[in-house]
């Protein structure tokens, strides 16, 4: 019976460890999942949050810092992306920000991470995170590139960050990609009507 029951036990905590959230939220501490059993938290502080809505939505949120900015988007089982999450969120900050050159200086991906540097306009530097679950999605915009390094050392451990940082660090990033939804169509009900 003993046997039995510690197979039980092992099965459910497997299970747990697997279906711990890759990006979560909780005392203005943002958690990265790494692996099933390593995690990297990240402090937040003065920082304000935004409920977003859309019929299609279970759960989003934008959140705003100095130099940070994080839009998260739990999308219903049966909706689903139109287009491609990552690069349609750049295309977003390219429009909103009224931007002529968005230049990628690296990329790198991890699992369900991609990181990416851009060179804006030739001038500003702006660090992008994109992490996607089954049907979440989080995009973290980071001007200081402090989030941005420290995180992806996790996974690339002789990373060194070789670009300039930026002389100002905050920009105003005032735009959501589940508000422009019902203009552009970025993701829509593709269920069975059941």
């Amino acid at each position: 019976m003993g046997f039995i029951k510690n197979s039980i036990k092992k099965i459910i905590k497997s299970i747990v460890k697997l279906s711990r959230p890759t990006f979560n939220l909780s005392d203005n501490t943002l958690k990265f999942k790494l692996d099933s059993d390593h995690f990297y938290t990240y402090d937040l502080q003065d920082f304000d949050t935004k409920t977003r809505h859309d019929p299609y939505i279970l759960e989003a949120y934008t959140l705003k810092s100095q130099n940070l900015f994080i839009e998260y988007v739990q999308r219903d089982i049966d909706v689903t992306w139109n287009v491609f999450p990552s690069s349609s969120y750049i295309n977003l900050v390219k429009q909103k920000l009224n931007l002529k050159t968005m230049q990628v200086l690296e990329k790198y991906e991890f699992n369900n991470y991609e990181f990416i540097t851009f060179k804006l306009d030739e001038h500003y530097i702006l660090n992008f995170i994109y992490i996607y679950e089954i049907n979440k999605d989080v995009f973290i915009l980071d001007v200081n590139s402090k989030l941005y390094v420290n995180l992806l050392k996790n996974f690339l451990k002789n990373y060194t960050y070789a670009h300039e940082k930026n002389a100002e660090d905050t920009v105003d990033f005032n735009f959501s990609i589940t508000r422009e939804n019902n203009l552009n169509n970025y993701f829509s009900y593709n269920g069975s009507g059941n």
